[in-house]
């Protein structure tokens, strides 16, 4: 389904119309290492254009694509009928809304260029449609296709199709899971990297464990846990549902766990070949580097370091996922629990601030989930949740 021809909608002032810089809004925002020059950005209040009639749900994925235009994964299973009355049969409301298309593609101004997903747009194993009940994740290679996961019930599966919605091929299988140790099945993936040599999946809302696969054919290469061992801390015993996620059953974050977390939440290659991995539940990011060697846990992986955000964080916790400056000066970290997106030094990994609060406005967040960066230092964020919405975030100098 494209929405490319529905009418856009026209009660304010949209990007790229008149003074761009007029939609500008100033952010809230922490310096807390002076020495150190921090980027300033304000919230581009009037990214993007959707069509007038249309509503998005929960944001689970977001990703930047090679020609720096935008792609999300949203939810219109998140809404209900009081917003989406536009899809109740019959309808409830008079013009809005209906729910958006799963996966969306924004040019970078900010106007739709495609949109499309659902179970039309998947194959069928054992009469069984292998689109996501629940996605989760996306991300846009420099190939031009776009990967999607999910973390519903029986979610076991990550996707690949073309930029217009066509399916190229899958890993894994709805309904199929092993545990940590399988080399064919996974469990509720949340995040997926492809670089043209090897995808690297997030294994990580049943599972606790990175996946390495060669992207020529989708063999298995490794997969890996904490520290770079043979994943550990057992696997989610029933399928996960959104109270977990703020849960408290695990008796708090412990950024010196052995074992990752009950949500491996994403994972991003960085500069210099770098794999940065979320564990969000232990409240750290966790960097590894490959090296010659190949096996199934630690072989061809090296440990770097342990990158702890906000330690004493609890309920939603702090680490959620992680972008990167073009120059690779600059590392973000989008922080659930705290409605900041951290701004570190990468190569430091020390912190030297953060934008955003809790809120509904322009600038604020709510179940901050997803961060994303374009050629131009522009900042994108998602949010999960009653947050429901993607943001822009515009370079406007340096705090020194």
């Amino acid at each position: 389904m494209l929405l490319g021809s529905v009418a856009l909608c026209t009660g304010a002032a949209v990007s790229g119309q008149g003074d761009p810089e007029a939609a500008l809004v100033a952010v809230e925002s922490e310096h807390l290492a002076p020495a150190v020059p921090m980027p300033r950005f304000k919230a581009d209040a009037n990214w993007p254009r959707l069509p007038a009639d249309t509503i998005l749900g929960q944001i689970p994925g977001l990703s930047v694509g090679p020609d720096d235009s935008v792609w999300i994964v949203q939810r219109p299973n998140s809404l209900d009928v009081h917003e989406a009355g536009l899809a109740a049969d019959p309808p409830t409301t008079l013009s809005c809304c209906r729910p958006a298309p799963h996966v969306i593609n924004f040019a970078p101004d900010g106007t739709l260029r495609r949109a499309w997903g659902g179970k039309s747009h998947a194959p069928e194993i054992g009469g069984t449609s292998q689109w996501p009940d629940n996605v989760h994740g996306l991300f846009a290679a420099r190939d031009g296709t776009v990967w999607v996961g999910g973390n519903g019930k029986d979610d076991h599966v990550v996707l690949q199709f073309t930029a217009d919605g066509r399916f190229l091929r899958q890993f894994g299988q709805r309904g199929k899971s092993e545990g940590n140790e399988s080399a064919r099945y996974l469990g509720n993936p949340s995040d997926v990297f492809a670089d043209g040599d090897s995808v690297l999946v997030s294994d990580g809302y049943i599972n606790k464990r990175i996946v390495q696969l060669r992207e020529k054919d989708l063999s298995f290469l490794r997969f890996w846990g904490a520290y770079g061992a043979r994943p550990g801390g057992g696997t989610r015993a029933q399928p996960f549902d959104q109270s977990q996620a703020a849960s408290t059953g695990d008796g708090g974050a412990d950024p010196a766990s052995r074992s990752f977390g009950d949500i491996v939440h994403c994972v991003e290659r960085g500069p210099e070949g770098l794999i940065y991995v979320c564990d969000r539940r232990n409240n750290r990011i966790q960097v590894f580097r490959e090296t010659q060697g190949d096996g199934e846990a630690s072989g061809g992986l090296e440990f770097v370091r342990d990158i702890v955000i906000a330690p004493g964080t609890g309920g939603l916790r702090s680490a959620s996922d992680v972008a990167f400056s073009p120059d690779g000066t600059y590392m973000y970290v989008a922080d659930m629990a705290n409605a900041k997106v951290w701004i570190l030094g990468r190569e430091s990994g020390e912190v030297i601030g953060n934008f955003g609060r809790v809120g509904r406005y322009p600038g604020q967040f709510f179940w901050l989930h997803s961060v994303a960066v374009d050629s131009r230092g522009n900042v994108y964020t998602t949010e999960v949740g009653t947050g429901r919405r993607v943001q822009k975030f515009v370079p406007v100098g340096m705090i020194r």
